[in-house]
């Protein structure tokens, strides 16, 4: 079933009135997540770093949604709905990730790479990316799933013949706050369309699975 606007604006409300880190609160988060998802209304992007966007943005969505953890200022359901309010985040971490992409590339072009054509390329993807006028608890949770890995599946998971540069060293840099994948690059002396690559085909799939769990919890 499709949720309605006006049943998630419901559903937020009565999971606020939780306290945080409480089960209700928790459930109704891992509800909300659920019909969220169902709705398809989420912005979607063929980009190389829309899935790390993705998953950032549902750490914003857990984090501030009742409260305000990491942001300026809570949800505020009067001034618009709860997947506006996401994409709005989402796509600005779209727009903060082509633009680090954009810069990374400048830094080694050719010479006749020209900055005037570098800043059009980020005037046109700000333009097509207009942004419009997990809880703590979560979060937690999935660090420590992540550095107790019991069964070891995060650290058998690794990039060929790196057996240093694994899932679960990669996740543990790239939740909040993120290190940049240039500075990955530079530490682990890859490329970063390897390490992002790999990423998304190893590490999301895994931390879909971790959420699914809770949500089935």
């Amino acid at each position: 079933m499709i949720a309605s606007e006006q049943q998630l604006k419901q559903l937020v409300t009565e999971t606020c009135q939780h306290p945080h880190g409480s089960v209700e609160r928790q459930k109704g988060l891992t509800v909300l997540v659920r019909l969220i998802n169902r709705s398809q209304k989420l912005w979607q992007d063929s980009s190389t770093y829309y899935e790390d966007a993705l998953q950032q943005t549902w750490l914003y969505f857990c984090r501030n949604l009742c409260e305000a953890i990491t942001a300026k200022s809570a949800y505020d359901s009067e001034q618009s709905n709860v997947i506006t309010w996401m994409n709005a985040y989402l796509k600005r971490r779209l727009q903060d990730m082509y633009i680090e992409n954009q810069q990374q590339k400048q830094k080694y072009a050719p010479k006749q790479w020209e900055n005037n054509n570098h800043t059009n390329e980020i005037d046109r993807a700000i333009e097509h990316i207009a942004t419009p006028p997990p809880s703590s608890n979560l979060l937690e949770q999935l660090q420590k799933w992540v550095e107790v890995d019991r069964t070891k599946i995060l650290r058998h998971t690794y990039i060929r013949d790196r057996t240093d540069v694994n899932a679960q060293i990669l996740i543990l840099k790239r939740l909040p706050p993120e290190t940049s994948w240039q500075i990955l690059a530079q530490e682990f002396a890859l490329p970063v369309s390897t390490l992002s690559s790999f990423y998304q085909r190893k590490c999301i799939p895994l931390l879909k699975e971790f959420y699914e769990k809770q949500i089935v919890a």
